[in-house]
């Protein structure tokens, strides 16, 4: 039915797809589904878990190493960081719910851990948004 491969790397892009790296994990996941040996149920969860993990570690980066954001390494850079904390400043921790848009939504994460938001209240919100995207995604495909 499945391969485990597979699974591992749709878990990889879609970690990486939510941290400094461009990767297309829709791409990836949409290529499984149509080869039609995944249950949607399962690529849902591989997929969801794979992309809040990768959040995670911007949380983390935000938490621990803000100081080091002048770095040329560092992931978020200064606009999208004054964006990103504006608006984590203005709507609070519900703006974690956009955590999967494209641009803004790494960098909220990574603001999250700066104002040291709960762990836990983060990866609910992360979690439901995220799922709630390649849900949809899985939906319409």
């Amino acid at each position: 039915m499945s391969n485990l491969s597979d699974l591992v790397i749709l878990f990889a892009s879609t970690l990486l797809a939510a941290t400094i790296f461009p990767a297309q994990s829709e791409m990836v996941l949409a290529g499984l589904h149509f080869a039609g040996d995944y249950p949607k149920w399962l690529l849902l969860i591989v997929a969801t878990t794979g992309n809040v993990l990768g959040s995670v570690i911007n949380w983390l980066l935000g938490r621990y190493l803000i100081h080091f954001q002048d770095k040329k390494w560092f992931p978020i850079k200064g606009r999208m960081m004054n964006k990103a904390t504006a608006m984590y400043q203005k709507y609070g921790v519900w703006t974690l719910l956009l955590a999967w848009t494209p641009f803004i939504g790494d960098p909220l994460t990574l603001v999250a851990g700066i104002f040291r938001t709960n762990i836990w209240i983060f990866l609910i919100l992360v979690t439901i948004g995220k799922a709630g995207r390649y849900a949809l995604l899985l939906t319409i495909l």
